[in-house]
This record gives C-alpha cells, sequence and structure tokens, in this order.
C-alpha cells in the first residue's frame, strides 16, 4: 500500500475518532480531571509554603491542648482545663441543639400560619398575611439584635424576675430558669418505656393505616398514641417508685439591701443567647415555611375538598385527612431546603456571642492560628449535617410519593 492510500485511510478513521460522542465525552472529563488535580496541587503547595513562611505547624494535635476559656452553655462535661477538641465538640452540640429546636418550632410555627393565611376569617387570614409579608422581609441579624437587645434585654435585671406557669418558670436578664429533672437508680426504666411506646406507636400506626385501606374504618391513633407515649412512661415512673425527682430554681432572697437572686447550678437555666437565637431563626424560616404551606394546599385540587365535603366529612378532618396528605408531595423538597437554611443560619450566633460551632471555633483559631484546620471542621460539619438531613427528607419524599397501581 502506497503512503497515499495510507494517510488516505487513517484521515477518516481520525475523522470518525473526532466525531464520536463518546470518545469526545471521555477526551473532556480528562482534560477537566488534569485541570482540577493540577489546581489543587497548586492551592496544597502554596498552602503548605505560605505556612512554613510563618512558621506555622499543620495537623490536628493542637485539638488535645487546654483550651484555657470558658463557655458559657455546655451540654457535655467542660471546663478550662478542657482540651481545644473538647471545646469544639460543646460548640457543635450546641450549634445541633439550635438546629433540632429551631427546625422543630420553625414547622410548628410554619404550618399554622401557612394554614391560617386560607382561613375564611379575614382576620385571622389577615394577620397571617401581615407576619409572613413583616417576618420574611426584615434580614434575619437584624431579628436576632431585636430580640437579644431590645425584648431580652428588658426583663428583669438578676436579682428580680418575672414568674408564669405556675411559678415552675421564671424569665430574668440571666435567662429563663426552670425546674431540672434529678435522675435516681432506677430511672433508666422510664426511657426504656418511652421507647417501647413510641415502637409501638408506629407498628399500630402502620396496622391502623392497612386496616383503613382495606375496611375504610378509621383508628383513633392520635389518642392511642398519645396515651401510650405519656401514659406509660408515667406508669412506670410510678411503679419504679417515683425515681426521678424536680430540682426547682432557688430565689434567695435575704432583703433589700442585700445580695439576691437565683442561686447558681440549680435547676436548669436557658442563656438569653441561646433564646434570642433559636427565636429570630424559629420565626424567620417559619415565614417562608408558612408560603411553602399555603402553596401545596393551594395546588391540590378543590375537587378533593368538595368530594370529602360530598361524604359528610368535617373541615378540620379534611385537612387533616385528605389535603395536607396530598400537599406534602409539594411541600417536603421546598420544606427541606429551609431546613437546611436554618441549619446554616445559626452560625449568625456569633453576632451575640453564643457559643456554637462557629463561635467556639474562632475562639480556637485566634488562639492557636491553626486556621486551615478549624475552617476544615466548619466545612465538614455543616456539610455532613446538611447531607444527613437532606437524606432523612428525601427518605421521607419517598414515603409519601404518589405510589401508582
Amino acid at each position: 500500500m502506497s503512503v497515499m492510500e495510507q494517510d488516505s485511510a487513517g484521515a477518516p478513521a481520525r475523522a470518525s475518532l473526532l466525531n464520536d460522542p463518546k470518545a469526545r465525552g471521555l477526551f473532556y472529563q480528562l482534560v477537566l480531571i488534569v485541570a482540577l488535580v493540577t489546581l489543587g496541587y497548586v492551592i496544597v503547595t502554596n498552602t503548605i509554603a505560605n505556612l512554613e513562611r510563618q512558621n506555622i505547624a499543620s495537623g490536628w494535635g493542637f485539638l488535645e491542648n487546654t483550651a484555657g476559656f470558658g463557655i458559657i452553655q455546655s451540654l457535655a462535661p467542660y471546663s478550662e482545663t478542657s482540651s481545644y477538641g473538647q471545646a469544639v465538640f460543646v460548640g457543635f452540640l450546641n450549634t445541633l441543639l439550635v438546629a433540632v429546636v429551631g427546625i422543630f418550632l420553625a414547622t410548628l410555627i410554619g404550618f399554622v400560619v401557612g394554614i391560617a393565611r386560607l382561613s375564611n376569617n379575614f382576620v385571622i387570614s389577615r394577620l397571617a398575611y401581615c407576619y409572613v409579608e413583616l417576618i420574611r422581609n426584615v434580614p434575619l441579624l437584624l431579628q436576632i439584635f431585636f430580640w437579644y437587645f431590645a425584648v431580652l434585654r428588658a426583663v428583669p435585671g438578676k436579682r428580680d424576675k418575672w414568674s408564669f406557669l405556675f411559678d415552675y418558670f421564671h424569665l430574668n436578664i440571666a435567662g429563663l430558669r426552670g425546674p431540672k429533672p434529678i435522675w435516681e437508680p432506677g430511672a433508666e426504666f422510664i426511657g426504656y418505656a418511652l421507647i417501647i411506646a413510641i415502637v409501638a406507636t408506629y407498628l399500630i400506626a402502620r396496622w391502623a393505616r392497612k386496616r383503613q385501606d382495606a375496611t375504610g374504618q378509621q383508628f383513633p391513633m392520635l389518642w392511642t398514641g398519645l396515651g401510650l407515649i405519656i401514659g406509660l412512661p408515667v406508669i412506670t415512673y410510678l411503679v419504679t417508685g417515683m425515681p426521678m425527682t424536680l430540682e426547682h430554681p432557688n430565689f434567695v432572697e435575704t432583703g433589700p439591701m442585700l445580695r439576691r437572686g437565683f442561686e447558681l447550678n440549680v435547676g436548669f437555666n436557658l442563656i438569653p443567647e441561646f433564646l434570642a437565637l433559636t427565636l429570630a431563626l424559629s420565626i424567620y424560616t417559619a415565614s417562608f415555611i408558612a408560603e411553602i404551606v399555603r402553596a401545596g394546599i393551594q395546588a391540590v385540587s378543590h375537587g378533593q375538598t368538595e368530594a370529602a365535603h360530598a361524604l359528610g366529612i368535617r373541615h378540620g378532618p379534611t385537612l387533616r385527612l385528605v389535603i395536607i396528605p396530598q400537599a406534602m408531595r409539594v411541600i417536603i423538597p421546598p420544606l427541606t431546603s429551609q431546613y437546611l437554611n436554618l441549619t446554616k443560619n445559626s452560625s449568625l450566633a456569633v453576632a451575640i456571642a453564643f457559643p456554637d460551632l462557629v463561635s467556639v471555633g474562632g475562639t480556637v483559631l485566634n488562639q492557636t492560628g491553626q486556621a486551615i484546620e478549624i475552617i476544615g471542621i466548619w466545612m465538614a460539619v455543616y456539610l455532613s449535617l446538611s447531607l444527613i438531613t437532606s437524606a432523612f427528607m428525601n427518605w421521607y419524599n419517598q414515603r409519601m410519593a404518589l405510589v401508582e397501581r
């Protein structure tokens, strides 16, 4: 074969290779991988060089060093002699607490306000509308400042208090105080009873759903669940000899000219920073959840409501049994985004010195100079929380999805 014939045979082969979508796609992917690896190498080498030039040692050994600073709220054992690792862990628990409580309160408030927006009562619907438009158009940081400086700083000082709920709870500038449970030997059986009650409620709910699908008969699941979850631990508490007592906060009054106030480490105390942050996050996020709920309910055909009323079902059961279950398929995806936003917005706690992960981590960073490690911890924690929340909500969304026959 001549050289000219070889060239003419090779040219179509090269042309066909360039026109092959799979070959082009593989080529572009390889180019992208090489570019990313090169960029990562440049970033890592420059970072190492900058750390060496500033005499900053990299690594995680600093987490074992003594922290030397206090934390005003700790869900785990902590003192100034604890390690930096323990301090970061305490900050993580505080972030997790704010996220869990905030999500619960925001969901509760959001569903109530969202349903109220569709109320036939003019006053209720207008109040809900004003709530949504006012709260969601004011920056979250300003709302945190409002609750912390304008509201919780206007309560009585440390030597006085506001008492409510049968004098069980007290509020002053130091925080919200109330009775703390003191667990004695045998109290673990109360926890076991609660777990058994939750599992039994779940199993009965599954049985009741299958029974209703087969026969159309409803089972009083609400009262059954409440009876199990509340009644079984109470019965266990009584049978085991009441191994739990309440430690009430002790307000010392020794006279107008002497020191007075709450005794330290008696009862529980929710600090004002936690209250302000949780209230602001819950109320702000609830305004967005309310609109999501309203849109989800309006996405359900009005014929569903008319069909339920034609069967003699009242408005309350219609909303609970017919409309909301169908609306959840529209509500859950955007609701997941609001949960993620609330968790990440909790990092604004640093503005009012609440010891969350970012605030405590910032203190550790200032003392150690380990910026890469601390920022890595922040990114890993928030990424993990977001992925776990998304995974759970995606699982729940699949459970609520419409199954075609």
